[in-house]
């Protein structure tokens, strides 16, 4: 018997008023539901503000390195059950076994990242003009904020936004993705078993257009972070900023990557394999458009079809597998459609472009890691965002013009280049417009003391992570003493 489950109030589980669920669908096979879950209305979203609006007095008067107890023995708890995790990730999300554990691994050095913040929540001492005055500064929290994640790292991304937000001081709604929300629900378990007192952190399933839009428009909800499309993201945006509440968001990518004639050019090509094929592309930081020079070009091409040749794609259990399914209908579906569209604009397929259906993969939704070339900067391919395994080629003549068309899009997300050239690889990280930025390492390399964010479209406000986790989550009061 497939499980029901409900939201996550006040510390209890409580179904929504609606009285209405959804499945959760196992991609590699769409014939199993992985669990029900409510789908909540605006009285339920309301009701979950609340709850955080009274837990938010006591938790947030506890000193900080207090608050941040909890973050030591979630480490704990991570640790202990990373092999459930990692199954539950590979089940729902649809990437392989290998993956998964790495997810599940980045997740538990972010919260060691994160258990020394709660002792560096500081202001500073400034000298004032007048002898008898102290001047200083202190943060402190907001008060009930709202958390919207994604499903491609429906574990990490969640708690690395929870996690500052409640050393911060302040009270969650968390919103997670739908086709997600399995572990979600195992997500608010752990915090729950950490320490995290009722009403902290409280949890809303169900449809972004509803949750989504209580968040922008309920002036309880003093800031909102939010990853996911640019459109979703800029449209939030838009609805709490003009109430004077606080936006982050981590928004969309279509990361270049250029080669230079002086690159390992095998090196090169493992590390597109990594940052644009492995989780099926579906990384806000993945690469997406390869830029080299002519003399290059079929060299390249080759060596990434030979590699997407080799791509073993399955099960994410199976022993060996690179790629599982990608998340849902609506990802395969936006993959075809935009493999076609390339099509037709003039961009020629190299390999891939097609869903796989040979025996069991009938029932999920697989899809080939995919290779264009002949793609020019003005194609759809070349500009928006597929979130899939897929590749397109772009020849230039020169550096400048390589580029020239990296910096020719909307979004700013990651960048990478490869070469063995010190002078290009300094005037590369000078010019190019992005908020992350490599040099012969993947466009999805990260590490989680390091601020993480984009320019353009990729991002609005404060950065995640790093030295700038808690920026956005507290005020800076001013303080001046006479004593």
């Amino acid at each position: 018997m497939v499980t029901t489950y409900n939201n996550y109030l006040n510390g209890e589980w409580k179904p929504s008023e609606s009285g209405e669920t959804y499945p959760s669908l196992n991609p590699a096979n769409t014939d199993e539901v992985l669990g029900y879950f409510q789908k909540s209305t605006v009285g339920d979203v309301k009701n979950a503000i609340d709850a955080a609006r009274q837990a938010f007095p006591t938790w947030s008067m506890l000193q900080a390195p207090e608050r941040g107890e909890v973050v030591f023995q979630l480490i704990t708890h991570l640790e202990n059950g990373k092999e459930e995790l990692a199954e539950l990730i590979t089940k729902e999300v649809g990437k392989s076994l290998r993956e998964a554990k790495g997810e599940v691994a980045k997740t538990i050095q972010a919260m060691k990242q994160f258990s020394g913040e709660a002792t560096r929540l500081k202001g500073e001492t400034v000298p004032s003009y007048d002898s008898n005055i102290f001047g200083y500064t202190v943060r402190e929290p907001l008060g009930v904020v709202g958390v919207i994640a994604p499903y491609n790292f429906p574990l990490g991304i969640g708690l690395w936004k929870i996690i500052p937000a409640i050393v911060a001081g302040n009270t969650v709604v968390f919103k997670p993705a739908s086709n997600t929300s399995l572990i979600s629900v195992k997500v608010l378990e752990l915090l729950e078993s950490s320490g995290v007192p009722k009403g902290v952190v409280n949890m809303v399933t169900g449809p972004g257009s509803v949750i989504g839009k209580e968040f922008g428009t309920n002036p309880d909800i003093k800031a909102v972070s939010f990853t996911g499309s640019t459109d979703v993201g800029v449209q939030l945006g838009n609805l709490v900023t003009a109430r004077g509440g606080r936006m982050q968001a981590e928004m969309g990518g279509k990361n270049p990557a250029i080669i230079l004639e002086d690159a390992d050019i095998d090196k090169a090509v493992d590390s597109i394999v990594v940052s644009g094929f492995l989780d099926n592309g579906q990384r806000c930081t993945g690469t997406s458009r390869v830029i080299v020079p002519k003399s290059i070009a079929n060299l390249v091409k080759e060596k990434l079809v030979e590699r997407a040749k080799k791509f073993v794609i399955g099960d994410g259990f199976q022993r060996g597998v690179d790629n599982g399914p990608v998340i849902d209908k609506s990802q395969l579906n936006l993959y075809l459609d935009s493999c076609q569209k390339a099509i037709k604009e003039g961009a020629i397929l190299e390999f891939g472009g097609k869903r796989l259906t040979e025996g069991y993969k009938a029932k999920g939704y697989f899809v080939s890691p995919t290779v264009f070339s002949n793609v020019t900067s003005d194609m759809s391919i070349a500009q928006e965002e597929i979130f899939a395994p897929v590749i397109g080629i772009i020849e230039v003549e020169s550096y400048e013009e390589a580029i020239e068309i990296a910096n020719n899009i909307e979004f700013g997300l990651s960048s990478t280049i490869y070469t063995n050239d010190l002078k290009k690889a300094f005037h590369f990280v000078r010019n190019i417009q992005s908020g992350v930025t490599h040099v012969n390492l993947p466009s999805t390399y990260f590490e989680n003391q390091y601020p993480f964010g984009g320019k353009k479209t990729s991002s609005i406000g404060p950065r995640e992570q790093g030295s700038t986790s808690l920026e956005f989550w507290t005020d800076i009061k001013t303080v001046y003493m006479n004593p």
